[in-house]
């Protein structure tokens, strides 16, 4: 029998409190809006229409907004959750030690937890949108997608897009996921992780409103991290998108390297 199955550590993080907790969370999102856009809707006119605007055009729009408000901090702690939990905790449980003496080889331990970490972050990537649309599409109606430029997208063609924003945000903030899991082969504790990678991404956010960084701030994560709205024009520009993820990438590939790296070599003695 393989040592540490995929599907057995798949169950594993489906039956942990915080993998509950995130998705009620995703759940509970969109009735949030919905709920928050019937208790102070307002009748006057604005000249400037963005995404909170449009949010009860259609489904289409809330999906939209959701994306844009849960970008800059509720989908970061997600990943961070996902990818910086798994290791640690196992430490702080005191089974780790007992997993890499099962005998599980390190390097496949890390594989599976890093695997399954991404499985999750996904499912929550296509959930939330998902779960939004349906509950926009009943709330608001099946319309169109409604740009602040007024330009409209129809299915199958706004579907066709929304999965382009999906794959982006997977792809854009792998930079953090990469830094949890990193944070997480340093330290037993699962909060320091999540933490550090969330204050990674705070701290970046922050750097990027120095204007006097110029270029630099390009490399900063996080400096695209809202370019997925470019998949949304009539006419898609995919130059800042393409910036975005392979900047991700390749900070994800050395993270993820370190972290093998340092866990090969350390003494695991919780």
């Amino acid at each position: 029998m393989t040592a540490l199955p995929l599907r057995a550590e798949v169950r594993r993080q489906l039956s942990r409190r915080r993998t509950l907790v995130v998705f009620a969370v995703l759940v509970a999102l969109p009735l949030v809006l919905v709920a928050a856009f019937a208790l102070g809707r307002s009748d006057d006119p604005t000249t400037a229409r963005g995404f909170v605007d449009l949010a009860q055009d259609s489904g289409a729009n809330l999906v939209v907004f959701a994306l844009f408000a849960s970008t800059g901090f509720l989908l970061v702690v997600v990943v961070a959750l996902f990818a910086g939990d798994p290791v640690p905790s196992e430490a702080s449980w005191s089974s780790l030690r007992y997993l890499l003496t099962a005998p599980v080889r390190r390097e496949r331990l890390l594989r599976q937890k890093l695997v399954a970490a991404a499985l999750f972050s996904g499912a929550a990537f296509v959930f939330l949108p998902a779960w939004t649309l349906l509950v926009g599409g009943l709330a608001y109606g099946w319309g169109p997608y409604v740009g602040p430029t007024g330009d409209q997208l129809g299915y199958p063609l706004v579907l066709a897009r929304l999965g382009l924003v999906v794959l982006y945000l997977a792809l854009s903030l792998g930079v953090v996921g990469a830094f949890a899991f990193f944070l997480g082969t340093l330290t037993d504790a699962p909060l320091a992780a999540v933490g550090g990678a969330v204050v990674l991404w705070i701290v970046c956010a922050i750097l990027d409103q120095i204007t006097a960084l110029g270029g630099l701030r390009q490399g900063l994560p996080g400096h695209f991290a809202f370019a997925w709205a470019d998949a949304l024009a009539p006419t898609v520009d995919y130059s800042a998108m393409a910036q975005g993820a392979l900047w991700s990438v390749g900070y994800a590939v050395v993270l993820v390297a370190a972290a093998v790296w340092r866990f090969l070599r350390k003494d695991v003695t919780s």
